[in-house]
């Protein structure tokens, strides 16, 4: 049996490179990119059985490997072991304890602000660099940048989707100001679009910030959403909702969904690329009247409770956008902020939804804002 391979500091590691050992880099191409141990070798621990003759044939030679906290090098130097390499150790804490303590390294191939500026999402192996340059890539629309609007773009752009689209014809008010949190006293009077916008590029200057100030309409919903990856609905009435769920079905975007009244929120995901799932008029077929549907400034709204909700409809962007996670398809989260409570409700597709059902044929956006008007 075997012992069990020695782990090494990364002071001591750097002391063997430098009397001769062999220092094994065993990472994916996009983590070297934000940065290597200086003087390591690449060769990610897939590739060890394939190429380890090529890069050292001597199996004498001391070979220390290094990942990204200590876990996969293990592996790695078992692998070695098992192809005859005797002498063989990981360096404990992999590179995030190498860097923490200070010793050479190499700059990758990633811009430094990037690197940086996202390394908490390098390191989960479910973003990378690869998911990274994604969300850099990503252009999500954000239709209201009020209560729902705000909390969801602050975290979006910090987060670095590379283009967020506002779209909202309000102006900020004081009332706004006890939950839309990207506005300021300053700014009162100011387009929300524009109080947004300069919010956003002070958080992350290196993002594009379009500001459309417009009302969501049948004339323009779908030149407004179009050739973007996700919607995000921030929208506080049933009409501009009703055309959003129209839009994300003829254009085949994914919508999130969010609302909240009083003291309860809920969200969810109706993606049209997906034929289990339910649109918004699954959930609501028909506009309710405004006595049984009364906005924040009528009901009111505790002033957390759209933060949370907005941010839930930011994380379910970006699960989107990375192709990670299970996204709110198909369900609806009920949040209660009085009880503390999160529930989550079975959302199916409708046969016979007047906006997804299976024999519906498209009549156009007036005739949604003529059902919306007649409501």
């Amino acid at each position: 049996m075997h012992e069990p391979i020695p782990e090494i500091d990364p002071a001591a590691a750097l002391e063997r490179q430098r009397a001769g050992a062999l220092l094994l880099d065993v990472r994916e191409p996009d983590e070297r990119a934000t940065g290597f141990p200086a003087g390591s070798i690449a060769l990610p621990i897939g590739e060890i059985q394939a190429r380890i003759g090529s890069i050292e044939p001597d199996r004498t030679r001391e070979i220390l490997t290094i990942c990204a906290s200590g876990r996969r090098s293990l592996l790695a130097s078992e692998c070695l072991r098992g192809l005859g390499y005797a002498r063989v150790g990981s360096v404990r804490g992999g590179f995030a304890q190498w860097t923490r303590e200070g010793l050479p390294g190499a700059r990758g191939t990633l811009d430094p602000d990037f690197a940086e500026r996202y390394s908490r999402h390098l390191v989960l192996p479910e973003v990378g660099v690869a998911g990274q340059q994604r969300l850099a890539n990503a252009r999500i629309a954000l239709v209201g940048a009020g209560g729902l609007g705000a909390p969801a773009a602050l975290y979006l752009a910090a987060a670095g989707v590379g283009t967020l689209r506002l779209i909202d014809d309000d102006r900020v008010e004081r009332s706004n100001l006890q939950r839309q949190v990207v506005h300021t006293d300053a700014r009162i009077g100011v387009a929300k679009v524009e109080s947004a916008r300069i919010t956003l590029s002070a958080l992350n200057p290196t993002l594009r910030i379009d500001a459309i100030e417009q009302r969501v309409d049948a004339s323009n919903v779908e030149e407004l959403l179009r050739d973007h990856d996700v919607v995000i609905d921030g929208a506080d009435n049933f009409p501009v909702r009703y055309l959003l769920s129209a839009a994300s079905l003829r254009l085949g975007i994914p919508l999130v969904y969010g609302a909240v009244h009083r003291f309860s929120g809920q969200v969810s995901v109706f993606d049209p690329r997906r034929p289990d799932s339910p649109c918004y008029r699954c959930l609501f077929p028909q506009p309710p009247s405004a006595a049984e549907a009364p906005n924040c400034s009528e009901a009111g709204v505790l002033g957390v409770l759209p933060g949370i909700v907005g941010m839930l409809q930011a994380s379910e962007a970006l699960k989107l956008l990375l192709g990670i996670g299970e996204p709110l398809v198909g369900r609806l989260m009920c949040h209660d902020a009085l009880a503390g409570t999160f529930r989550e409700l079975r959302l199916p597709r409708d046969p016979g939804c007047p906006g997804c059902g299976d024999d519906v044929r498209f009549a156009g956006y007036e005739d949604i804002a003529r059902v919306c008007a007649s409501a």
